[in-house]
């Protein structure tokens, strides 16, 4: 029987995703375990409630609660160049979810939905990084941003990608979600 997905998923949901913001290390875009988190919670819980986790992680961000990496909070972080990717955790919180919900949390599945998720997110954090950029520092090339903003995440978010996707296929049956887990 699957179970209902309601308000503390969404809050343990969130709650993930600030304490893997905290894991991080420093580069011009942080190296952290969000995107982990983004792709577990989606998973495991669907798009609804993976979209509203990241959400309500984005608004206690928002409202200045040291959620983002580096234990920072606030408007402007939302505003500045890293925020975009933060904002693109709602694509891939939907891109994740919906397939999830669509075609079952196995493996085959997950991984080219977390991929799609996660490209998703790069492209729209790194088209707010170079706006930013731009108006901060003059024009950069689209190669000179990929370069500092996804090319060294590439492998680091693969790990996470997997690592995600067998978590989801061990925690699904505990989060009432084993449906469509077989046939792999």
């Amino acid at each position: 029987m699957k179970k209902q997905i309601g308000v503390p998923h969404i809050a343990m949901g969130a709650a993930l995703i600030a304490v893997c913001s905290w894991l991080s290390i420093p580069m011009t875009v942080p190296v952290t375990m969000q995107t982990f988190a983004v792709c577990l919670v989606a998973a495991l819980f669907g798009w609804k409630a993976g979209l509203y986790a990241v959400a309500c992680y984005i608004m206690l961000g928002a409202v200045g609660l040291p959620v983002f990496s580096g234990f920072r909070g606030g408007f402007g972080v939302l505003l500045g160049p890293t925020g975009g990717y933060i904002a693109g955790f709602l694509l891939t919180a939907l891109a994740v979810g919906l397939s999830a919900e669509r075609f079952g949390r196995r493996p085959g599945v997950l991984i080219p939905a977390m991929v799609l998720g996660v490209l998703l997110c790069y492209v729209f954090g790194t088209a707010w990084f170079m706006v930013v950029y731009t108006r901060a520092n003059g024009p950069v090339s689209i190669l000179t941003a990929l370069s500092l903003c996804v090319f060294p995440y590439l492998l680091p978010d693969a790990l996470k990608i997997l690592l995600a996707a067998f978590l989801t296929r061990r925690l699904a049956p505990l989060a009432g979600r084993e449906g469509r887990q077989s046939g792999d």
